[in-house]
């Protein structure tokens, strides 16, 4: 059974940075495209970030371009997200799943951690 289990979301005023975090497990990590995917209440959910199996070609949606980083360590099976700069737009639940930026709909789900940021 794939189990994800995102971690590192809190309260954060504008500007600030954060780290969220997913522990993976049930399949073979170093295999699989991961993304982070967000989603404000109401709203549908919004890609955010790729990364390939390997580590390699990030990809970024235009809205978090150049203020978080994706990244991921495939011995210990973790895919982490450092957020720069953040406004309060970047306010969401966000989610660790099991895709890239074209298949992320069809991919597996973690539970999610809060993100708000706010003064």
């Amino acid at each position: 059974e794939v189990q994800l289990v995102e971690s590192g979301g809190g309260l954060v005023q504008p500007g600030g940075s954060l780290t969220l975090s997913c522990t993976a497990s049930g399949f073979t990590f170093r295999y699989a495209d991961m993304s982070w995917v967000r989603q404000v209440p109401g709203k549908d959910r919004e890609w955010v970030a790729s990364i390939r199996n390997d580590g390699s070609r990030p990809d970024y949606a235009a809205s978090v371009e150049g203020r978080f980083t994706i990244s991921r360590d495939n011995d210990k099976n973790t895919l982490s997200l450092l957020m720069n700069r953040l406004e309060t737009e970047d306010t969401a639940v966000y989610y660790c799943n099991t895709g890239d930026r074209w298949s992320w709909r069809g991919g597996d789900w973690g539970q999610g951690t809060q993100v708000t940021v706010s003064s």
